[in-house]
């Protein structure tokens, strides 16, 4: 068993921009998994909302994770229960996770989601997500983005109101907005006509993730948005504390640590009676196609980082009417391009195509 850890830099298109940060690039750790002669991949990003970085994601990989993974991947239920338990940041979990997803299939000669019995294309439309900027700005995203199923537009509060109008003026695709945390109980009770009157879908995260009041108060308002959590909602026992606060929450593998561990965050979801919306941070093709593997149990998805990278260091998904549709090569379905090469240290032989 080989496990190799390395920095990919994934770059940008434009400069992205939520309530809280603003971003041209970002750092993710691919690792590199050798065993019986297969060489798999496995993509894990940061938790940086909890003040993880990079750098401990290398370091607990290449410290710990040949031991975790042990000698053998041909019982992989067990392995993944060892990843998931296992006292690592959350971007090492996910990263393992991942690479021995991709080795299942890899070792079959087929993709994974088709050993797992996923269906190639989403039944969901994904949501494109459009950052904070000028009413020209974002009526420039809408028009230059992907046939998608739905936007996602990121907002600070009542100053995005003329730019949501100008959105709902050009499509009739549904909108969601996601406040990062922005808002206090008070703006959104005054938005909420406003909102209602644009048939915005859904708001993500609208208050810090500790004014519990605040969430409570706003579900007594006549007409509220429904309200998904996301930095509010990270692992099962968040979930559970998510009831009665929430209407759904948005599970990313970059909170939970992996496929196997989300799963586990879904089945939760589901029997506290939560919606489910499965979604990414600033992910290459190989961690979205981690995350794919769990799209038939989600209600909405938001799986679009793929279209706001310049050079990719992977690539395999497709769109097809807004849905996803997955790679077809063994594994996860992608390929490593030149740059994810270079950067990740992955080989271009056999083992590695």
């Amino acid at each position: 068993m080989e496990v190799r850890a390395g920095r990919v830099a994934l770059r940008l298109s434009t400069v992205f921009r939520s309530a809280g940060f603003a971003y041209d690039s970002t750092d993710t750790c691919v690792v590199t998994v050798v065993h019986d002669g297969v060489t798999s991949w496995g993509e894990g990003t940061p938790a940086w909302a909890h003040g993880e970085t990079v750098e401990e994601v290398i370091a607990a990989v290449e410290a710990q994770g040949r031991e975790v993974l042990g000698s053998d991947l041909s019982d992989p239920g067990r392995v993944l229960d060892r990843v998931a338990e296992w006292a690592a940041p959350v971007g090492a979990r996910m990263a393992l996770d991942g690479a021995v997803h991709d080795w299942i299939g890899r070792s079959a000669g087929v993709p994974t989601w088709q050993l797992l019995g996923v269906p190639r294309t989403f039944v969901k439309p994904t949501g494109y997500t459009i950052g904070i900027g000028s009413v020209a700005q974002s009526l420039t995203a809408v028009a230059a983005a992907p046939p998608v199923g739905a936007y996602k537009m990121k907002v600070r509060g009542a100053e995005d109101i003329d730019r949501l109008v100008a959105v709902r003026a050009v499509t009739n695709l549904p909108i969601r907005i996601d406040a990062n945390e922005a808002w206090d109980f008070e703006t959104a009770r005054d938005l909420t006509p406003r909102l209602r009157g644009l048939d915005i879908q859904l708001v993500e995260q609208p208050f810090p993730r500790e004014t519990v009041d605040a969430y409570l108060r706003y579900r007594k308002v006549p007409g509220r948005l429904p309200v998904f959590l996301d930095e509010g909602c990270t692992d099962v026992a968040s979930v559970h504390a998510a009831r009665g606060l929430a209407d759904g929450v948005v599970v990313k593998l970059a909170k939970s640590g992996g496929v196997h561990a989300t799963r586990r965050v879904i089945d939760a979801a589901r029997q506290v009676g939560l919606s489910v919306m499965l979604s990414c941070n600033c992910e290459s093709e190989l961690a979205l196609s981690q995350a794919a593997l769990l799209a038939p149990l989600a209600d909405e998805i938001d799986i679009d980082s793929q279209f706001l990278l310049r050079d990719p260091p992977f690539r395999g998904l497709g769109l097809d009417r807004g849905r996803i549709v997955l790679g077809d090569a063994p594994g996860l379905g992608v390929v490593a391009t030149e740059s994810g090469r270079l950067a990740s240290g992955a080989r271009s032989g056999p083992a590695g195509s």
